[in-house]
């Protein structure tokens, strides 16, 4: 420790004191030296440079310049393959148009409505033939529903088995059955069976039986709702006919026999074929 001396009292005092001890003179404080110490404190970030952004956004371009040049690449290969499928498809559509055809029209076949018979008439009164069985109705399916049509062609089975073609003849959609038409009539049955027997004997012999002729066809007229003539070859064909229930009728005369056509139908839109077996003729001997 150094020491130094009180000017006053010539006493040795450390030199750190402040005032002599012995005579309590105050001594100048000491002169210390000190040593600042600046620490430099690093410059917080301005943030980012302006300068950067040239880069980024020259990046920016490229990247986006790849991303069109990809989609424009992937459409185009899509275009020609969307090109060549619609190509390679584009015969069979074609040829499915260009081949497609018409509906075929329906057929039903029409039982016969009697079976070969021979009648002898006696000179003083005519016998008939007992009534033939009852018909089966049947329904044609439908085929156009905006149209409707009916074909036909009628033929008859002579006793010899010859079919000949029934030309020449008329025959009729009615709303009634005949059976019922005609015994409403009020016929007299001259042949003692039925009234359908006698109506055909009117019909070979119209002098002898004029009378039921006459009754029997005014009766039939009042139901006909359709009417058609077959040409040389038995053939016929209704048009523009309404779709429902009907009752297909006709008569004709062959040598000393008759034929009859009863059969109920249904007409449905569209074409309809009517199957026709021939009919029997019912031959009758005086």
């Amino acid at each position: 420790m150094s020491l130094i001396t009180c000017p006053e009292c010539a006493h040795e005092v450390s030199t750190t004191a402040a005032a002599c001890p012995n005579c309590g003179h105050l001594f100048a404080p000491p002169v210390v030296k000190t040593r600042t110490i600046v620490q430099e404190v690093p410059r917080e970030s301005e943030g980012f440079p302006p300068w950067a952004f040239i880069p980024l956004g020259i990046l920016g371009l490229g990247l986006l310049f790849l991303l069109f040049y990809f989609l424009r690449s992937d459409e185009t290969a899509n275009n020609t393959n969307l090109s060549v499928n619609v190509a390679t498809k584009r015969p069979t559509e074609t040829r499915e148009t260009t081949v497609r055809t018409d509906p075929q029209p329906n057929e039903v076949a029409v039982p016969p409505s009697s079976q070969p018979q021979q009648i002898i008439v006696p000179p003083s009164a005519p016998v008939s033939a007992p009534p033939s069985a009852p018909p089966t109705e049947t329904t044609i399916a439908t085929i156009d529903p905006d149209k409707s049509s009916v074909k036909l062609e009628a033929k008859i089975s002579t006793k010899s088995g010859t079919v000949q073609s029934v030309k020449n003849e008329k025959f009729y959609l009615l709303d009634k059955d005949l059976d019922n038409i005609l015994s409403d009539a009020d016929l007299s049955d001259e042949t003692g069976q039925t009234m359908t027997t006698a109506f055909g004997m009117s019909i070979v012999y119209p002098n002898k039986f004029g009378e039921t002729r006459k009754k029997a066809l005014d009766a039939i007229n009042k139901h006909v709702k359709y009417d058609v003539t077959t040409d040389s070859g038995g053939k016929a064909e209704m048009k523009s006919v309404k779709p429902g229930s009907y009752y297909l009728f006709a008569i004709t005369k062959s040598g000393n026999g008759y034929a009859v056509w009863s059969s109920p139908v249904s007409i449905v839109p569209g074409q309809n074929v009517l199957n026709i077996p021939p009919v029997s003729l019912t031959e009758v001997t005086q």
